[in-house]
């Protein structure tokens, strides 16, 4: 995939890029006065941070530590090494209670590991009760962003939608009533629902008990009345001790909208009476990227898209560009990390400006770890021989005063005299949006020998 080929598609609507653009700086901004609230902002973040240092360096004890503790309160603890095993799993509680039908809250794991085309296939109905999750599953799409999985769509767009699944009203685009319509839709869903499956935001060593965020209390719902709960979570999930959550509650949802606190912060430590409880932890490449000094911060992450809020290209190129679960800059280090030759392009999709690294509440060096797989972009030789080719001679140019000048003054001569469209041509990607600033007659440096004196 080339990020700058599938970010064209978007670029074609130039009213709904802007309002993409306007309507994310819109959260970040928020989330800026919402940290400015906090005294202690910079310190929280560096303790979040610090904690995850823990967390990853002890992985493997803090895992047993939980799964004893959980497994203690009476959940199942099942292991997943994959996407394909822990779909598996899935599948297998399912059957075991002769379920149909599967409610589902928000979580990008599942989604990583495409768990609702796995269901479908094997004749289960899955419903998503997210708002925004609901939604891109009536048109079949992915999430195109992890907090707020339809983002890219307006109002005008959701009417259509609705009007088409559910028989609402045509062309009534009043957001209260579009949601008071899916409310009455799902409320059924819960009822109907033979197993509800949550993601995991935190999962706590000490207690075995883990937390769900939600804004829409929908993960409450539909655990609440359905008989079987099953939660999946990332392997790196984990916080070691209850006292912890506090510094990551603080920070999640300022971080992601702006919030001081997401509606719902949901504690599960034991199944009710006559309940089942489970719980898959999944690695599906998260040890793999541990392994690598370089690139385990990315391991940090607590979801909360803040970087995607902030980041220039992703505001104006969409989250489907990406092509990739989590999209944006920190989807551009995880990325690469499961299959880097399909996401090659992802780690120069980016200004390298940090501002990505500014708003992360647990300080994840992003915008130096897309450097760095461009480093290794580049010694796998999967840049392209053209790249390749130009790379060296500008080396060579860039490393030689002399030839510097002379390809200087000759480069300022040729854009003044060639026509512009010799100068943006196919090979001239600049050129293929804008035109190249009129050339100054002198150099720096030879206007500054003429007007050193002076």
């Amino acid at each position: 995939m080339s990020h700058s080929t599938n970010t064209e598609t978007f670029l074609k609507d130039n009213k709904k890029v802007d309002w993409h653009n306007e309507t994310l700086w819109w959260v970040r901004s928020k989330r800026d006065v919402s940290s400015k609230q906090i005294p202690e902002w910079e310190q929280l973040r560096e303790l979040a941070s610090g904690i995850k240092d823990s967390v990853l360096s002890n992985l493997a004890s803090y895992l047993e530590e939980f799964e004893k503790n959980a497994v203690a309160n009476g959940i199942n603890v099942h292991w997943a090494a994959d996407a394909k095993e822990h779909n598996e799993i899935v599948t297998s509680i399912l059957q075991k209670h002769n379920a149909q039908k599967l409610v589902k809250s928000k979580s990008i794991l599942t989604e990583e590991c495409h768990l609702n085309e796995h269901l479908e296939e094997h004749g289960f109905e899955v419903v998503d009760t997210d708002l925004g999750e609901r939604i891109i599953q009536f048109v079949r799409q992915p999430p195109s962003h992890i907090v707020m999985p339809a983002i890219h769509l307006k109002k005008e767009d959701i009417s259509e939608i609705f009007h088409e699944h559910l028989q609402t009203e045509k062309g009534n685009n009043d957001p209260q009533y579009l949601t008071e319509a899916a409310r009455q839709h799902l409320r059924n869903k819960f009822i109907e629902a033979d197993i509800a499956l949550t993601g995991v935001n935190f999962g706590i060593a000490e207690t075995g008990g883990f937390v769900v965020c939600t804004n829409e209390g929908n993960a409450d719902m539909g655990v609440h009345l359905a008989p079987v709960h099953i939660a999946c979570m990332g392997i790196e999930k984990l916080i070691p001790k209850l006292e912890h959550l506090g510094v990551y509650t603080r920070l999640l949802a300022r971080s992601a909208t702006g919030q001081p606190i997401t509606n719902y912060t949901s504690h599960f430590h034991r199944p009710r009476s006559g309940q089942e409880m489970h719980i898959i932890l999944v690695d599906n490449g998260r040890t793999e990227q541990l392994s690598r000094e370089k690139f385990r911060n990315s391991l940090k992450c607590i979801r909360c898209g803040a970087c995607m809020n902030t980041c220039p290209i992703y505001r104006r190129s969409g989250g489907y560009s990406y092509d990739a679960t989590v999209p944006g800059p920190i989807g551009s280090i995880l990325s690469p990390g499961v299959d880097l030759k399909k996401h090659q392009s992802l780690p120069f999709a980016s200004t390298l400006c940090g501002s990505c690294s500014d708003v992360c509440p647990v300080k994840i060096n992003i915008h130096e770890q897309l450097y760095e797989w461009r480093q290794v972009v580049a010694d796998e030789k999967l840049d392209g021989a053209g790249k390749r080719v130009s790379m060296t001679l500008a080396a060579k140019v860039l490393s030689s005063p002399s030839l510097y000048n002379m390809m200087g003054k000759l480069a300022r001569k040729s854009l003044a005299l060639l026509p512009k469209s010799l100068i943006n041509n196919p090979l001239n990607a600049w050129g293929k949006q804008r035109d190249l600033p009129d050339p100054p007659r002198d150099s720096f440096k030879e206007w500054y020998a003429k007007n050193r004196k002076s």
